[in-house]
């Protein structure tokens, strides 16, 4: 779902009369309601806006509903939010078309109110469940590839092997495990602040079994990354100090991408036996 937990509907129609009807019976329902007017802007508003449900006229003069649903459900960017087709038409081969080009569900017109609501209800269940299965995978993804990396490095960590043979294991497995979570989050496509980075920096500890937390501190230009559960197992970290030491890595490269004189400084580790992970994030 969407920023807050409030599903954005898209509601498409080339009659403002039917888009207004429809704003109005969903007006009493905590959604956030956009609307297009034609299939070439649906199109343009789903890429920007990113809705949880599609309510999609069939009747649309240059490209219409069968189209658009086309196009959706086969981009895999979008082929997973829910399309409720609204037509005129109730001849089975209408049905039969929809369903072809991946329609999830139908209406009728005349529009019912009250069957409106309990069909947008019900496919934003299911979107938001497929939002979970979605988020629950990437979270277990995440995790198993760096153990995955993380296991078939520290063994050679762990072996008789000069310091300067272990700076240049510590530089590979940062940059694999950097690769891996970076490549997640497209930091390219978005401004940086602090508080962007400290929340990225919590997530990707929580997202490999730690339990970590980003608050501003005295002010704006100062941000606190606390953790109280060590993603790496406390005790994994204490006799592998290199963990502490990846962690303030992967921290200190995301703290750069706001701004290349900001700094990160590690006041505690539970991997040196202290109670929590506490790191501050300064801006210039």
């Amino acid at each position: 779902m969407n920023d807050k937990n409030k599903p954005k509907v898209l509601i498409v129609d080339d009659m403002k009369e039917n888009i207004e009807l429809m704003e109005a019976y969903l007006a009493v329902e905590p959604y956030e309601v956009i609307s297009a007017y034609g299939g070439n802007e649906a199109l343009q508003k789903v890429k920007d806006e990113k809705p949880d449900i599609v309510l999609l006229d069939v009747m649309m003069p240059e490209i219409n509903g069968y189209e658009v649903c086309k196009i959706l459900k086969e981009n895999p960017e979008t082929q997973f939010i829910p399309v409720l087709m609204l037509t005129a038409l109730s001849e089975l081969e209408d049905r039969i078309r929809g369903i072809e080009v991946g329609a999830d569900d139908f209406l009728t017109k005349p529009i019912n109110r009250l069957e409106l609501k309990t069909r947008v209800k019900s496919l934003l269940r299911v979107k938001c469940l497929h939002d979970r299965l979605v988020a629950d995978r990437d979270s277990l993804e995440i995790k198993n590839r760096v153990q995955s990396i993380l296991t078939s490095v520290i063994p050679t960590l762990l072996q008789s092997v000069s310091n300067e043979e272990k700076k240049v294991i510590i530089n590979q497995m940062t940059g694999m495990v950097e690769k891996t979570l970076f490549d997640l989050y497209h930091f390219e496509d978005r401004e940086m602040d602090l508080a962007y980075a400290g929340n990225v920096c919590a997530e990707i500890m929580n997202q490999m079994g730690g339990t970590f937390s980003s608050t501003m501190g005295e002010n704006e230009n100062l941000w606190v990354v606390r953790g109280t559960k060590c993603p790496w197992k406390g005790e994994e970290a204490r006799k592998n100090p290199i963990l502490c030491t990846l962690t303030r890595k992967i921290f200190s490269n995301i703290t750069l991408k706001v701004d290349s004189a900001c700094s990160l400084e590690a006041l505690k580790t539970i991997g040196n036996r202290n109670d929590c992970c506490e790191f501050i994030i300064k801006a210039a």
